[in-house]
């Protein structure tokens, strides 16, 4: 018995595509149509992802300090918005006092430095910290939602900023200094550029990972419904605190590292919610719950606040609250949801049908 494919033809499916396209079969032109949009769209990706690695990894031989300090701030922004993406983008929780992570990476690392510990588990305990409070204090907070969650993420934040301004083991409001790492300035530039770029690297692998992976799922599932979720037989708890410990040990790798490229943190700087409502925009701006979102966020609104800072003092302030409005306004759901919805209206309707069944990309 002869097995007949989609397209009408016999044997597989190749045949059966190129037998359709002999009799003018417009199924089989859709198909072979759907089979190079897709061989295109990935070498066109491809294409841009080589072309991005090796910029990044030649620009910064031929860049002035000033140029080199932004693109290592960018890299930074975007590895924040990452990892909040983890817990606010997937799971739909408005973590506005993530910076807490970040803080707690940079006093944990700058300690354990003070105290001998050698700088790569110095950085690496900051993560373990961070992940632990999290997965302590969340049992309890997660269970909130909405702007009591919020609330209560920002509450978290501030406590521990009046604690710390307060541990004078932790230098209080002056401050604590981080022993040198004592290499050539120019040198030691460049391995913070490329620290930061790799953390973002890393941490977009590790968004693309999630996506695809049963978190992300379970993450979506509950951001959706999560009375229905817990009916579906998902452990709802588990995975919020799971996501948010994550979330946090990655915000706090790249507090470590920040606070090893100052040479000075003060509770301020490293707990300032506005720094913390800065990333969460961005990763508001490129498409919460997406993987590229957040690095398209970071990228556009960092850079266009250093430009207006460069000019305006004060003006980079106004900036993030313009861009707030607007994409209230006019981009709810991100840069790349919005583009991708364009793509699908062009679509035919196979192609609209393939969209809604794959993940956020």
């Amino acid at each position: 018995m002869t097995a007949r494919t989609p397209t009408g033809g016999p044997g597989n499916g190749t045949a059966g595509t190129a037998t359709g396209l002999r009799r003018g079969n417009p199924a089989g032109e859709m198909v072979i149509g759907r089979h190079d949009r897709r061989v295109a769209g990935r070498v066109v990706v491809w294409l841009v992802l080589g072309v991005a690695l090796a910029a990044a990894l030649a620009v910064p031989w031929g860049l002035s300090g000033y140029w080199l300090r932004i693109l290592t701030s960018t890299f930074m922004f975007a590895a924040l918005a990452q990892s909040l993406n983890l817990i606010a983008g997937f799971g739909g929780r408005a973590d506005f006092g993530n910076v807490l992570y970040f803080g707690l990476g940079a006093y944990t690392t700058g300690f354990a430095m003070q105290h001998g510990v050698p700088l790569p588990l110095a950085v690496a305990a900051g993560a373990a910290v961070a992940a632990v409070v999290a997965a302590t204090v969340g049992v309890p907070i997660l269970r909130l939602k909405g702007h009591y969650f919020a609330i209560a993420t920002i509450g978290l934040m501030e406590g521990t900023r009046e604690l710390v301004t307060n541990v004078a083991a932790l230098g209080g409001g002056a401050g604590m200094n981080i022993p040198l790492v004592r290499i050539e300035p120019r040198v030691f530039s460049l391995v913070m550029y490329f620290v930061m770029f790799g953390l973002m690297l890393a941490y977009t692998g590790v968004a693309a990972l999630v996506a695809r992976g049963s978190l992300g799922y379970g993450l979506r599932a509950l951001k959706a419904d999560e009375e229905a979720a817990a009916a579906m037989g998902v452990n709802t708890m588990l995975y919020k605190v799971a996501a948010w410990a994550l979330s946090a040990a990655c915000t706090a790798l790249v507090g470590g590292v920040y606070a090893i490229w100052q040479s000075f943190i003060e509770p301020r700087i490293v707990f300032d919610v506005v720094m913390g409502t800065e990333y969460f925009m961005m990763m508001l701006l490129g498409g919460p719950g997406t993987v590229a979102g957040p690095l398209v966020g970071a990228f556009a609104l960092h850079i266009l606040s250093v430009l207006v800072w460069s000019r305006f003092l004060h003006g980079h302030l106004a900036v993030f609250g313009v861009a707030m409005v607007l994409i209230v306004l006019f981009l709810p759901g991100g840069v790349v949801p919005t583009l991708r919805g364009l793509r699908w209206r062009r679509a035919p309707a196979w192609a609209v049908a393939r969209g809604a069944e794959g993940g956020g990309g």
